[in-house]
């Protein structure tokens, strides 16, 4: 495995024991959703959906494909978007890379485009605000994750959709001017990371 030590040691440092029965259950037909692709040797695709696809959907889009490769999970293509373009929060990009990624800025603007890497040799993930039909992001197969729940509430339908999953998280954004800013972004981090985790400890390959 090629994944950076300092992400090594990050993941290897994740309890899943924390996740409550409840979370469990909510992650269950995420686990389901991959496990059916993967016994159908199908590709994977999974675009998580929040908002302004500036936190939360990036923090889960990030962590699911780097938990994809740290299991050996072949196929899996993660994505994100939201009902509006904003842009990717740069504490979340500093988050990220005080874990272990490697994060690059490729350009400027207002809506920068990041490149973020989890493994030497690996493709980057691309970073950047963009909607949940952007012609970036797949038009039919796959998963829409819904990690906020403006967005679930805001997307009646989501076009191509094969399963739409809400998954909440609750949003640092409200202690960006407030001094438990970087302790917000780190916890919010960590759960994403943590389950992502356990959703793909949980797949079977055959």
């Amino acid at each position: 495995m090629s994944i950076y030590q300092d992400l090594k040691v990050f993941i290897s440092n994740i309890e899943t024991e924390i996740i409550t029965d409840e979370r469990k259950e909510i992650l269950q037909p995420l686990v389901a959703f991959i496990q059916q692709k993967v016994n159908q040797q199908e590709k994977i695709r999974l675009n998580f959906i929040c908002t302004h696809n500036s936190r939360r959907s990036l923090f889960a889009q990030v962590w699911a494909q780097t938990m994809a490769y740290h299991f050996g999970i072949e196929g899996v293509f993660c994505y994100s978007g939201g009902t509006e373009t904003t842009a990717l929060f740069p504490t979340v990009a500093e988050t990220l890379q005080n874990t272990g990624f490697l994060i690059d800025k490729l350009t400027e603007g207002q809506n920068p485009i990041y490149s973020i890497r989890y493994a030497e040799n690996e493709y980057p993930i691309i970073g950047f605000s963009k909607t949940w039909d952007n012609p970036f992001n797949p038009k039919n197969s796959f998963a829409a994750i819904m990690t906020c729940s403006q967005a679930d509430e805001n997307c009646p339908f989501i076009t191509g959709t094969e399963k739409r999953i809400p998954t909440t998280y609750g949003d640092p954004k409200k202690y960006d001017d407030t001094p438990q800013k970087i302790e917000k972004y780190n916890e919010r981090n960590a759960q994403i990371a943590t389950e992502m985790f356990y959703v793909f400890s949980q797949i079977q390959m055959k």
